[in-house]
């Protein structure tokens, strides 16, 4: 088989596991692959790659469904965080957030609050530092279900959750370890705390982060250098990537090498270089492992043992069949590692330098002067690798910058040649004080000039241009521009035809993200706490409420509710209700509104007038900057025109109730389209329920109702849902609630009257659409969990 051969067959295996998240685009888009190189490949390598392709579609839906099962009971068991007592096994590299450890554990003997539950496989945090994988502790933790954020504008993240393996997380309130671990992966964590330590005893403090994210792969950098390197295009600096494990593996197996061919006995006998190579296929492989283990350490692992293998048989690698070997190996051992990103960017830089680097290399070898030969040279390797990186690095940011190109010119010479291999030298020589000091010292400003140049990248906002989220037909179509352009000639054709249909894509994007002359009603998974998306018949877009982190630290806003209106194509809110001032709903409202411009916000002002807190009035204060019109119920109460419907604010008219609680102080809305209605209670509860009840019953009427405050037993009274009479009632609530939301007696009241229900918790994201006389309804989930 030709080395491009075995590289068709092991992009099919990677790319079969796409099709359980994207079926119909992934099909697609392989079925054309395939009628593109029909007459350019053999048919015995088109039918190779067909058998790869269901090899790696089966296996990802085989784990799938497996860690699907195990989620599935561990909120049967689990229903709200809760205290366990348990025998914890380390099975995964304890790794270091802030001031705490993070590690995965296969738990047993579990016991939870009198009841005897199952073993599971869960993510703890501890304050212990020492420990390895294989210790066995005796901990009381306190477990909660995985929040899995389920949205049908977001990838599925599900497939990264089973990666993770943990089908429930927590603090570990107590831990004593009972038994130490044993073999060779002990060892290498405990070589990894002795790292660990020696960078956080040595480096500057700035630096110590920077330090340990090149030399473990830890992601504990501060929110701000976080996100600069994000923004300015350097996070690879940072990353365990290919150059790094051949920097540290390829060095150290050069070293052997050179030794070996001094000892004249065994040098006359047979190739050193072939014995030095198979020893290193181990040797890169454990480097991974002690590197953190992401995927993108994994891929550049199995490539390099490719490497080492073919090298030791006395061969000569290719990269092109070193790169295909990588990708059929970690497919094999993990059937969902293409849904690491870490892992695709990986990949996707290596095809770049493979395919581009010689090209590009080429038109710089023709530059005269030395000087610039070198800087293009170096424009050109960035170029190669970031080119193909593009549409993933789409995917994790909303933008874009030129500066990236300019920014790696400055800092990769000095992270690469000066960082990188100083901060790899650093664990071996911290025992000789001086010395180890000094290599922290230099190690120390090297990583602080790349930071700084990463800020100085990130602060160029003239260089940034936002981009649209790709959807999976994005990316398809992208693919196919890439296999007609490798397959057909003339290049330019498919590259055309590419273009255009990207075009095209992006058009029924925009189109599905602002739809008109309906009334959609969109409920976001955002755990525990409200967030609703409603599309007006007149394409106008109003956010009722942005969810909260209820004890936890994940802001929905950013994670979420501003990835949803990217992905929607919506650059501007134009009326944002917050219906009450509690944290739960308007804690994610600065990050979802940090990039789009905002019209109006709806306020009962009861925050304002008796205080709701710092972050209330700084997010009321940034809106007032911004020019956004903020508008009381005295202003709001009526109704108001959005083209054919009708958005009515039914209370609190005409003002607050002073020291009322601001659940009972909701903005309700009424919205109507045609012969159709729904209504909306924020977090009404038995109060102002019987306030609405009173005063204006008919205008109650609703085919769906948003019910108040989470399906609480202090909501959704018997008169209210008589006056209502829905046939779809929604829940926003979250899996870790530790409220027990939505009550019994809210679901059982439901059941009696027929009414289907809509959950967050158990459906992810719910829409609620009609035209004014049909109605459809859909949900993230269709099987409720």
């Amino acid at each position: 088989m030709r080395a491009d051969s075995l590289l068709i067959v092991a992009l099919s295996l990677a790319a079969g596991p796409l099709v359980t998240v994207a079926p119909a685009a992934t099909l697609f888009a392989f079925v054309i692959a395939l009628v593109l190189a029909l007459d350019r490949v053999r048919a015995r390598v088109l039918l190779l790659a067909v058998v790869a392709f269901a090899a790696g579609g089966f296996g990802a839906h085989f784990a799938l469904t497996g860690f699907h099962a195990r989620w599935h009971e561990t909120r049967t068991v689990l229903h709200e965080p809760t205290r366990c007592a348990a025998v914890a096994r380390v099975i995964s590299s304890p790794t270091r957030h802030g001031d705490r450890t993070s590690f995965l554990a296969e738990l047993s003997e579990l016991e939870c609050e009198g009841h005897v539950v199952g073993d599971l496989i869960a993510r703890l945090h501890t304050e212990q530092r020492d420990l390895h994988r294989g210790d066995r502790l005796a901990v009381i933790a306190q477990l909660a279900p995985v929040e899995l954020f389920r949205n049908r504008e977001l990838p599925d993240p599900t497939p990264g959750a089973a990666r993770r393996r943990a089908t429930a997380s927590g603090p570990a309130l107590a831990a004593e370890r009972v038994a130490r671990g044993r073999g060779l992966p002990a060892w290498i964590d405990a070589a990894r705390n002795r790292a660990r330590q020696a960078i956080d005893r040595a480096f500057a403090p700035a630096a110590a982060p920077l330090a340990r994210a090149l030399v473990l792969g830890e992601s504990d950098l501060a929110p701000e250098d976080d996100r600069a390197f994000r923004e300015s295009g350097l996070s690879h600096l940072l990353a365990v990537s290919g150059t790094h494990l051949v920097f540290a593996v390829a060095s150290l197996i050069g070293a052997l090498t050179a030794l070996l061919v001094r000892i004249e006995r065994l040098a006359a006998r047979i190739d050193a270089g072939r014995i030095a190579a198979a020893i290193g296929v181990p040797v890169a492989l454990a480097y991974a492992d002690f590197a953190g283990g992401s995927g993108s350490a994994w891929r550049a692992a199995w490539m390099l043992a490719a490497s080492y293998t073919v090298r030791a048989a006395g061969r000569h690698p290719l990269p092109e069949r070193t790169l295909a070997v990588s990708l059929i190996a970690g497919v094999c051992a993990d059937p969902l590692l293409p849904f690491d990103v870490s892992f695709l960017l990986s990949a996707a830089a290596t095809v770049g330098l493979v395919v581009l680097g010689r090209p590009f290399g080429e038109l710089c070898a023709k530059v005269q002067n030395r000087a610039l030969r070198f800087v293009a040279a170096s424009v050109a390797t960035t170029l190669s690798a970031m080119i193909p990186c593009a549409p993933l690095l789409a995917l994790m940011s909303p933008d874009q910058t030129l500066a990236g190109v300019v920014a790696n010119g400055f800092a990769a010479p000095i992270g690469e040649a000066v960082a990188l291999p100083v901060c790899l030298l650093h664990p071996l020589v911290s025992a000789v004080p001086g010395l180890g000091r000094g290599v922290a010292l230099v190690g120390s400003g090297a990583l602080l000039w790349v930071r700084f140049v990463a800020h100085l990248g990130a602060s160029a906002k003239w260089a940034a241009f936002p981009v649209p989220a790709p959807t999976a037909w994005h990316l398809a179509v992208l693919a196919l521009a890439v296999v007609g352009a490798w397959f057909r000639r003339p290049r330019w054709a498919s590259l055309l035809a590419g273009a255009t249909a990207f075009a095209v894509v992006e058009v029924a994007a925009i189109r599905a993200g602002h739809p008109r002359d309906q009334l959609r009603i969109t409920l976001l998974d955002v755990g525990q706490g409200d967030a609703l998306l409603i599309d007006l018949p007149d394409g106008s877009l109003m956010l009722v409420d942005g969810g909260g982190a209820v004890g936890g630290p994940i802001d929905p806003g950013a994670r979420v509710i501003a990835p949803v209106l990217r992905a929607r194509r919506r650059e501007q809110v134009d009326v944002v209700v917050l219906s009450h001032p509690h944290p739960d709903h308007f804690g994610g409202l600065a990050g979802a509104l940090e990039r789009v411009r905002v019209g109006e916000l709806w306020d009962n002002g009861q925050g304002e007038r008796e205080g709701a807190g710092p972050a209330y009035r700084a997010l009321l204060a940034s809106l007032r900057q911004r020019g956004t019109r903020v508008l009381r119920p005295a202003e709001l109460c009526g109704h108001r025109r959005f083209g054919a419907a009708t958005v009515a604010v039914l209370a609190p008219c005409p003002d607050f109730v002073p020291g009322r609680d601001g659940n009972d102080n909701s903005i309700v809305l009424a919205l109507s389209l045609g012969q159709r209605r729904a209504l909306l209670l924020g977090d009404a509860e038995r109060e102002e329920e019987a306030e609405l009840v009173a005063r204006q019953p008919g205008a109650l009427a609703a085919d769906f109702v948003k019910l108040g405050h989470h399906g609480s037993r202090t909501s959704s009274s018997p008169a209210l849902l008589a006056a209502a009479h829905p046939t779809h009632v929604g829940i926003s609530c979250g899996l870790r609630n530790r409220f027990g939301h939505p009550h019994a007696e809210t679901l059982s009241a439901l059941r009696t009257r027929g009414i289907h229900t809509l959950r967050t918790d158990r459906n992810g994201a719910a829409f609620w659409l009609t035209d004014g006389r049909d109605v459809k309804v859909g949900v993230s989930v269709a099987r409720a969990d």
